[in-house]
C-alpha cells in the first residue's frame, strides 16, 4: 500500500530549487493511501489498491466501490461533520501554500539585493519570479484534488524556476567578476566566480531557512487534521473493514 501525504488538495511541499518546506506529513504526521477530490456535492477518496478503490462521502452518506453502506445515525452525523470540517480545512491549507509562494518570491528578491546585482538584472529577476509565482498560485486556487499534484509537480515548478533564474544570476556575477578583474581586483573577481559556481548549493539552504517561517502556520492545521482522524474512527465500509481514510501517527 502506498501512503500519500494527506495534504487536502495540494502538497504543501512548496518547491524552491528542489527544497521541501515542512508539510502536513512531517508536521502533523498525517498520511493517507488515497487521493482526494473535493467535488461540489461530495468527497471522493480513490486509490488503485487495495479495496475499496473508491470511497464517496455525501452529506453523511457513504458509498464504497459503488455500494451504499448502511450507517447508524450517529455515524452519518460524524461523516457529515468530517466532510464539513475537511472542506473548511481546504482554504486554510491553500492560504499556507500561497504564503509559501510569497515567501519564496520575497527570498529571491532579497538574494538579488545580497548579490549586488545590476538594477536591470534585479528587475528581470523580480519579473520572472513574479510570473512563476502567479502561475503557481493560480494552480493552487484552481486545484481541488491531489491528482493535480502527482509526479512532484511542486518540484517541477521549482526546477523550472531554477533553470529560468540561475543563468540570469550567474551571468550577472560573471560580468561583475570581469569588471573587477579589469580594474585589477583579482581577489574580488575570484570571489565572484566562486559565488557564481556555488550559487545553487549555497542558495538552497538560505531559501530553506526562509521557508521555515511556514512551520507555525502548518502546525496550526494539525488539530483540525487530528479531529478528522478521530471522526472517521469506527466507521466501516461495505466490506466491514474500517475506512482508514486518514492515519495520524505520533
Amino acid at each position: 500500500m502506498r501512503l500519500r501525504r494527506f495534504s487536502l488538495v495540494l502538497l504543501l511541499s512548496l518547491g524552491s530549487v528542489a527544497l521541501h518546506a515542512q508539510d502536513l506529513a512531517t508536521t502533523c504526521h498525517a498520511t493517507s493511501s488515497y487521493d482526494l477530490t473535493l467535488a461540489p456535492d461530495h468527497l471522493l477518496f480513490d486509490r488503485p489498491q487495495p479495496m475499496p478503490h473508491r470511497v464517496e462521502l455525501r452529506d453523511g452518506n457513504l458509498r464504497t466501490d459503488g455500494a451504499n453502506v448502511q450507517l447508524r445515525a450517529e455515524d452519518q452525523d460524524r461523516l457529515a461533520l468530517f466532510e464539513r470540517d475537511l472542506r473548511a480545512l481546504e482554504p486554510r491549507a491553500k492560504a499556507v501554500a500561497t504564503r509559501g509562494v510569497d515567501l519564496l518570491a520575497s527570498a529571491m528578491h532579497d538574494e538579488g539585493t545580497r548579490l549586488s546585482l545590476d538594477s536591470d538584472t534585479r528587475a528581470e529577476l523580480d519579473r520572472r519570479v513574479a510570473a512563476r509565482a502567479a502561475e503557481f498560485k493560480q494552480r493552487i486556487v484552481a486545484s481541488h484534488s491531489t491528482h493535480d499534484w502527482q509526479g512532484n509537480l511542486a518540484d517541477q515548478y521549482a526546477n523550472q524556476l531554477a533553470s529560468d533564474l540561475m543563468p540570469l544570476l550567474a551571468n550577472d556575477l560573471g560580468q561583475q567578476a570581469l569588471n573587477a578583474a579589469m580594474t585589477g581586483d583579482l581577489q574580488a573577481a575570484a570571489n565572484l566566480r566562486d559565488t557564481a559556481a556555488d550559487l545553487t548549493t549555497q542558495l538552497r539552504p538560505r531559501l530553506e531557512q526562509r521557508m521555515q517561517a511556514l512551520a507555525p502556520q502548518i502546525q496550526a492545521l494539525c488539530p483540525a487534521v487530528q479531529q478528522l482522524a478521530e471522526l472517521q474512527q469506527g466507521i466501516r465500509g461495505a466490506d466491514g473493514q474500517p475506512l482508514n481514510l486518514l492515519q495520524v501517527g505520533q
